[in-house]
């Protein structure tokens, strides 16, 4: 394999190498750096070992991944206010034509899902992206983590039940997301109280992410009346030369705001029975600045 050829073939899988590291981390430079590495353990092998090239990356990826993901669980590091996963860019529909897998690859890099497998182990977490959103056999798992089949199938198991525990169960129409975001959108910049309150759930939630370096919440806020009596309160304050576009983010339709050209925040709502179930919000600027330039 000649070195256009290697990096042909490594360009080939990249979008399945980054989706496989940023389901593992929830950190777009994170899963960019990992990418990387797993370009340089690839341009350095001995490629005519390889048997296939997709799983030989995929396993180095997952590794690279997991080792990643251990250093900084070994940090500790703290976090001011709740947490979200960086926004993600996706775009389902034009690369992946079978509408079944689209609603898989998308729940998989919902916000809502990447929280909560912020709580499995490394190893579960790999076993369970790579299963669940990629649909790789037991078999292949095991040879990838160099553990036994019948090893992965328990990490898959305790994972699987601990992700249903925990994650919510709403609806994924992305023409009714939609179309509900556009009408929050304008109820919140309007100030609407009422139209907001009409739209959103009586139990509803809203999870600001700052990283304690612009405004939000620093506690989920609960239920309807907190959270429009929260957003119509950001909406009298008011953001300079402000503008909104709407995009896909982790598998669902999303707002970018602009503060002129620079992003200021990322709104993403859950749906389901015709209300608004959730509502995030992404502030903290370093995890805007993948997004400049949309």
């Amino acid at each position: 394999m000649t070195a256009d050829t290697a990096t042909e073939v490594f360009e080939e899988h990249r979008s399945v190498l980054l989706g496989v590291a940023y389901r593992m981390l929830g950190r777009v430079a994170d899963a960019e750096d990992v990418v990387q590495e797993a370009w340089l353990r690839w341009s350095g092998a001995d490629r005519g070992e390889v048997r296939e090239p997709r799983g030989y990356l995929v396993r180095v990826t997952t590794r690279l991944a997991i080792d990643r993901l251990r250093q900084i669980k070994a940090r500790g590091e703290t976090y001011v206010g709740p947490w979200l996963p960086e926004p993600y860019v996706t775009d389902f529909g034009n690369t992946v034509p079978d509408a079944a897998e689209r609603a898989v690859l998308a729940d998989s890099v919902s916000l809502a899902v990447l929280v909560v497998l912020e709580s499995l182990s490394p190893l579960e977490r790999a076993v369970f992206v790579l299963r669940e959103a990629f649909g790789y056999p037991y078999a292949a798992i095991a040879a990838m983590l160099d553990r036994t089949e019948a090893a992965v199938r328990q990490l898959s198991g305790r994972a699987r039940r601990h992700v249903d525990e925990r994650r919510p169960r709403y609806e994924v129409d992305p023409v009714q997301r939609r179309a509900l975001t556009e009408r929050f959108l304008a109820a919140a910049a309007g100030g609407d109280l009422e139209e907001l309150m009409a739209l959103l759930a009586p139990d509803v939630r809203l999870v600001g992410d700052s990283g304690g370096k612009a405004k939000a919440p620093l506690r989920v806020l609960e239920s309807a009346d907190k959270v429009a009596r929260f957003l119509v309160g950001a909406a009298r304050k008011g953001v300079a030369e402000l503008s909104v576009r709407l995009l896909e983010l982790n598998g669902g339709p999303a707002a970018l705001a602009l503060s002129g050209d620079e992003p200021d925040a990322v709104f993403q709502l859950d749906v389901a029975d015709g209300r608004i179930q959730a509502v995030y919000i992404i502030r903290n600027p370093d995890k805007l600045r993948f997004l400049a330039g949309l």
